[in-house]
């Protein structure tokens, strides 16, 4: 028997191709807004709403530790948060009305690290947004050509994993470093974040994140720390249209390994996290629209687009599968509401000690930081993946290009040259 609004067709099945022959077709015809008030449940709502506030907590706080290394101005970060979440926002619901599952689309957090130490080691604003642009239509090239599977698989995992645990260990190194600069801010944060980790069940209920980040509020107003400055002149986003500069110092630095943890890791991970659920996500559209709206998030000061892993894995958490599409719906509107009033957000987390920022965003990185070194040195290429962490977390600049990207090129080289059985085993 179908649930409520849904009619009676086949199961869930991989797409068909009907563009060009790379754009998956969905499995079913458009539902109709009858039909999806039908579905709406209360877990589903539940599901949306904690989605949102985890990308609204901690990932939020990793923009604004990586604006802070630039040195950007409100006007930037207001921008650049309402494009991740108005924008992104209404990909989520478009894509998830018309595939009739969860597609919650957010921004890349690993290249947001990335941007941040470019913009700490000397990239100014203007050249990022034009690597961001460019990244962009790599991406969307690379969806079009249908061949993202392929691309998937041509870097060895263990190797991309390497340089993401790389760019990822600084904010690691935050949470110690602000426990020594303000723990009575700091330590609060942690101990609610590892208490909530222990008990499965609550965390069910509280995602340790967002539960952190609460106590860290409380701690904040506690001591005292919190400063809020002038009010902004509206509540409402004015989202600010800049000007991107093309260097190939930023290009070479921040397109590939932009694009790739796009591709690979990002759409990789939400595209597994989908399917262990019993989704089947079309592979080629997620790219073309994570290139697409990467290149329109560029124009307002936004980092790339993505399929978010956490993100939909809360979404998918409870309920039947025909009706986590809902949970998608809830999470897309409520982040265009976010985005709307990203000038009172900024301002409030501005308003925060710089340690509540750095313990909250390392905090949110943890589990992302884990599975990473779990992913490079678990079998294959551990060579590579090491060279290629080590070369990352340095501060090796060649050609004015930072270290992420020798740290992808070193990682290949040293493993072409001492692990060629590992790629003979990948390819069997």
């Amino acid at each position: 028997m179908s649930e409520p609004g849904q009619e009676a067709e086949s199961p869930e099945s991989p797409s068909d191709p009907t563009i060009a022959g790379v754009i998956e077709r969905p499995a079913r015809r458009l539902l109709r807004p009858s039909a999806v008030v039908r579905d709406i449940g209360g877990s589903y709502v539940v599901n949306g709403i904690i989605g949102l506030i985890f990308s609204a907590s901690g990932p939020v706080a990793v923009i604004l530790a990586a604006g802070a290394a630039g040195n950007l101005g409100t006007a930037e970060l207001t921008s650049w948060i309402f494009g991740v979440f108005v924008l992104n926002g209404i990909l989520t619901m478009i894509a998830s009305w018309v595939y009739r599952m969860p597609l919650a689309f957010a921004w890349t957090i690993p290249g947001t690290v990335l941007v941040g130490a470019s913009l700490k080691n000397g990239l100014t604003w203007p050249e990022v947004l034009g690597a961001f642009l460019i990244t962009g239509v790599l991406i969307l090239v690379v969806g079009l050509t249908g061949r993202v599977r392929k691309v998937m698989a041509a870097l060895p995992t263990p190797i991309v994993m390497g340089m993401v645990a790389g760019v990822f260990l600084q904010f690691g190194l935050d949470i110690v470093n602000s426990v020594g600069a303000q723990p009575w801010v700091a330590l609060p944060i942690i101990v609610a974040f590892f208490a909530l980790h222990a008990h499965r069940t609550v965390t069910k209920v509280m995602p340790p994140i967002i539960g952190a980040f609460l106590v860290g509020i409380a701690a904040v107003a506690a001591t005292g720390k919190f400063h809020l400055g002038a009010e902004p002149s509206s509540p409402i986003a004015s989202p600010v249209l800049q000007t991107p500069e093309f260097t190939v110092r930023a290009i070479m630095e921040l397109v590939i390994p932009l694009a790739i943890t796009v591709i690979v890791v990002q759409n990789g991970q939400g595209t597994a996290v989908l399917r262990a659920a019993g989704h089947q996500p079309p592979v080629n559209l997620v790219t073309v629209a994570s290139g697409l709206w990467s290149v329109l998030g560029a124009g307002v000061g936004s980092i790339s687009s993505c399929l978010a892993g956490p993100t939909n894995a809360l979404l998918v958490a409870g309920g039947r599968r025909e009706r986590q599409y809902i949970a998608a719906l809830v999470f897309g509107l409520l982040a265009v509401v976010v985005g709307l009033f990203a000038p009172v957000f900024v301002e409030l987390m501005q308003a925060m000690p710089g340690e509540f920022i750095a313990t909250v965003g390392g905090l949110a990185l943890l589990g992302a930081l884990q599975n990473s070194f779990r992913s490079a040195f678990e079998s294959r290429f551990t060579m590579g993946a090491l060279v290629t962490f080590l070369v990352s977390v340095s501060d090796l600049t060649v050609l004015n290009i930072g270290s992420a990207f020798w740290g992808l090129v070193a990682g290949v080289l040293v493993s072409l040259s001492v692990e060629r059985s590992d790629f003979r085993a990948d390819r069997a």
